[in-house]
């Protein structure tokens, strides 16, 4: 179970100036947003606040690698992630997200909790296609990318022999028509 007050940063007591927080997640943060894209996680997280009068300004780095399924061959392997997100809290009336880097929060609010932003910066990392780097490279041996490579068009050998279908040959001659 995630410790919540763990991510919440106490600003009240904070001179003006910038402020350094570190943070280690692993996968037991991502359990506590239902997150199963990974297996594993080892991910540092540097967060720099800088407290002004009017307003706080967060940057968040994160770094680490998390453990992923191959798209193509459902092999796993370790990849290495790295995002930042910059953040702008002002005060105001009522908690509203204007956009992705605005934030107003209520006047006399001593806190603001963080994992949200964590977990976003994390999860965006996240590439949609994720390809391990022996198949790109040509160094995997895997059953499964055998079968791929076995059962997909070989467009070298197709170019090779040039032969083409009479029916795609009749359609090219309308076009020149």
């Amino acid at each position: 179970m995630l410790n919540l007050e763990d991510y919440a940063i106490h600003f009240v007591g904070l001179k003006e100036g910038k402020h350094q927080f570190e943070y280690k997640i692993n996968n037991t943060f991502f359990e506590e947003f239902d997150y199963q894209e990974f297996s594993k996680s080892d991910i540092q997280v540097e967060v720099t606040l800088i407290k002004k009068n009017t307003h706080l300004e967060f940057d968040f780095h994160i770094k680490g690698k998390v453990e992923v399924e191959c798209d193509l061959t459902l092999e796993h392997f370790d990849l290495p992630i790295e995002n930042s997100l910059y953040l702008v809290v002002k005060f105001g009336d009522e908690y509203k997200e204007v956009d992705e880097e605005l934030l107003f929060i209520p006047h006399g609010q001593y806190d603001f909790q963080i994992e949200q932003f964590i977990y976003e910066c994390v999860a965006l990392s996240i590439p949609q296609k994720k390809i391990h780097p022996g198949v790109e490279d040509g160094t995997l041996d895997s059953e499964i990318l055998e079968k791929l490579n076995h059962h997909s068009i070989d467009r070298e050998k197709d170019l090779k022999n040039n032969e083409t279908d009479p029916r795609w040959d009749k359609l090219k001659k309308l076009l020149k028509d």
